[in-house]
């Protein structure tokens, strides 16, 4: 399959900012540059309210320089989990802060280097949010090969209907204007209901970004748990 078409410009991204800045700051903007911890402990309450449990098999699509999995460490409960991202320096810096037995592969291509029906969550925090939706949909069909039935998939997404998520569109919009273009990608509810009935999915729920989930804070972005039918 063909890589992702902001490989590069990540890869430079990333290099630029430690060159530039101290190597936990850098890591942090490298995500989003918002609160790594407490949005890290966000995602994981996600999970958890998704029906995550000791002794599960966790794929971390986008895992980044490892908000998540820093957080599910400090659970410090038995997980099989694998992340999976497009920048080396990213993992190389998640896995200098969690468990040994964490893994971490570097993957350019719109699929999930996991075996078929092994992952009992899947999970892709501020991922589809810079993808075409062709791709998210692309990703969500290998998601579900990989999960076991009854697996879970959940993502987070911006939406028009979110007056919080409209600043986005406008720093999209100032950001092609000056020429440094940064793809920001709204998917409607309704579009994921479809891409749910077409692709065999269960819609569990809708977690709007404003929506306080376990004992965190709001994650910003809205959410949606589904399910691979048994």
């Amino acid at each position: 399959m063909a890589q992702f078409h902001f490989v590069e410009d990540y890869v430079k991204q990333v290099a630029a900012m430690k060159a530039k800045y101290p190597l936990d700051e850098a890591m942090a903007m490298a995500v989003g540059n918002a609160d790594y911890h407490k949005v890290g402990q966000t995602e994981r309450d996600i999970l958890f309210a998704a029906g995550l449990r000791p002794g599960m098999s966790v794929f971390d699509l986008g895992c980044g320089s490892g908000r998540l999995a820093t957080a599910l460490a400090k659970e410090q409960i038995p997980l099989q989990y694998l992340g999976t991202d497009v920048v080396q320096d990213l993992l190389d810096y998640a896995a200098s802060n969690t468990p040994a037995h964490f893994r971490y592969i570097l993957h350019r291509e719109l699929s999930v280097p996991a075996e078929s029906s092994s992952v009992d969550i899947a999970c892709a925090f501020s991922v589809f949010t810079h993808l075409l939706h062709h791709e998210t949909f692309m990703y969500m069909q290998d998601i579900r090969r990989a999960l076991k039935p009854g697996g879970k998939l959940v993502f987070s997404f911006l939406e028009f209907a979110a007056n919080n998520h409209w600043a986005v569109f406008d720093y999209t919009i100032a950001a092609q204007r000056d020429n440094t273009a940064s793809l920001n990608m709204f998917i409607e509810r309704q579009a994921i209901d479809i891409w749910a009935q077409r692709g065999d999915w269960r819609i569990d729920q809708y977690i709007d970004g404003s929506e306080i989930v376990g004992d965190g804070e709001p994650l910003g972005q809205s959410s949606v748990i589904l399910t691979k039918p048994p």
